[in-house]
């Protein structure tokens, strides 16, 4: 089977469902699954992802898992007992083929359904390569892999990238991935810095990458007492929870404007850095620059992790730019995990409701929001004083 393990997933699910569990135990949760890549039909693999979903809901964690979720410093104990009570719900994920595409609905108490996301999607990924490239030689991959770390290799003063894999959601497959962690343990010692895959992080030793994701703050639009209050709601609770552990706040869910409204002085100072997920990676990083100088932070304190469809290309030229004038981070994903010959998959499961109210996501890169209430997301841009034309 595709998912063997409740710890293949990214580590910020875990760090999110722990604050869902401390702040938001009773908020209950709608996620939608969508295909961008045109002409893509994923319907005849329908019943093949139905029988993956089934095993990955007969999954426990085992004690070996918990005892490893247990030493990671900002796990506490309540946590760990609940995880060691839980499993996935079939009942709570509808799979099933709607108007031509594959459908798959997860509905439920976000306590119990914050975990589906990750695995699904790394589900859908595999058998659709399984079936599109059956027998592919992966020679093309270990080639244009060790081209970018040539790459990096060859960067004056590369000891100072800090690269992370991010790409377990769109991975070509489960052997795929393990192959790239341990090319890049072995050629990049010192610049690989870790993985959001909770369970390679445990098998290599390697430092588990992340802390929230854009559901965090788009479940607060309707679980916060003020919808224009959200995010900074968002981020208090996010410090109540984790006391200025795990500081690296997401700024994209309403746009740069609104987010560095709210991130004040206070948070600047709270938060250890930031991470960029959409738009124009080389204008957020000065805008951000100068608001934690306005704010009297110096930027050499802070972190910046870039996550935004990177490829090597485009992570060295961060890097030449903002090398000296912040602390960097560069987490890749598709490019990484998915990069042999055929096209990735572009494929998300998106949160569309919290407490039965809607909620959505205004991205700096038009396209990568997903809302089905025009009226609401028309009414969440007039409240954080967006543009018309933003998406």
């Amino acid at each position: 089977m595709i998912i063997e393990s409740l710890l293949d997933t990214d580590l910020y699910k875990f760090t999110m469902m722990q604050c869902v569990l401390h702040q938001f135990p009773w908020a209950s949760v709608e996620y939608r699954f969508r295909c961008r890549n045109e002409g893509v039909d994923l319907t005849p693999y329908v019943d093949e992802v139905k029988s993956e979903v089934d095993h990955l809901c007969s999954l426990r964690f085992t004690d070996d898992e918990l005892d490893y979720l247990r030493s990671l410093r900002f796990m506490k104990e309540d946590f760990i007992e609940f995880l060691s009570l839980f499993h996935l719900k079939r009942k709570y994920i509808d799979i099933d083929v709607r108007d031509g595409q594959l459908s798959i609905d997860i509905k439920g108490p976000w306590l119990h359904t914050i975990l589906f996301e990750i695995p699904v999607l790394a589900i859908v990924n595999e058998i659709y390569f399984r079936h599109k490239a059956p027998n592919i030689d992966k020679t093309e991959g270990r080639r244009r892999l060790n081209a970018k770390i040539d790459m990096v290799l060859n960067e004056p003063e590369h000891e100072l990238i800090h690269i992370s894999d991010f790409g377990t959601r769109r991975r070509f497959s489960r052997e795929w991935q393990q192959e790239v962690i341990e090319t890049m343990i072995k050629r990049l010692p010192h610049e690989f810095s870790g993985t959001s895959n909770v369970y390679y992080a445990k098998k290599f030793g390697l430092v588990p990458m992340g802390t929230m994701a854009h559901e965090y703050l788009q479940a607060c639009q309707a679980l916060g007492p003020r919808l224009r209050d959200s995010q900074i709601y968002a981020f208090e609770m996010w410090a109540k929870e984790y006391r200025g552990d795990l500081g690296i706040a997401l700024t994209d869910v309403y746009g740069i404007e609104p987010f560095l409204k709210d991130f004040d002085m206070y948070f600047c100072k709270l938060f250890d850095g930031v991470r960029q997920d959409s738009g124009d990676p080389e204008s957020w990083g000065e805008r951000m620059i100068e608001h934690y100088k306005a704010n009297r932070c110096d930027p050499r304190t802070k972190t910046f992790i870039f996550s935004d469809s990177l490829t090597f290309d485009r992570l060295l030229r961060l890097f030449r730019r903002f090398k000296h004038r912040v602390n960097l981070g560069f987490g890749v994903g598709t490019n990484l995990t998915n990069d042999l010959g055929p096209e990735p998959l572009n494929i998300v499961i998106k949160m569309m409701r919290a407490n039965g109210q809607p909620v959505a996501k205004i991205s700096d890169t038009p396209g990568k929001s997903l809302c089905d209430d025009p009226s609401y997301l028309a009414y969440l841009k007039q409240v954080f004083g967006m543009t018309a034309e933003s998406k």
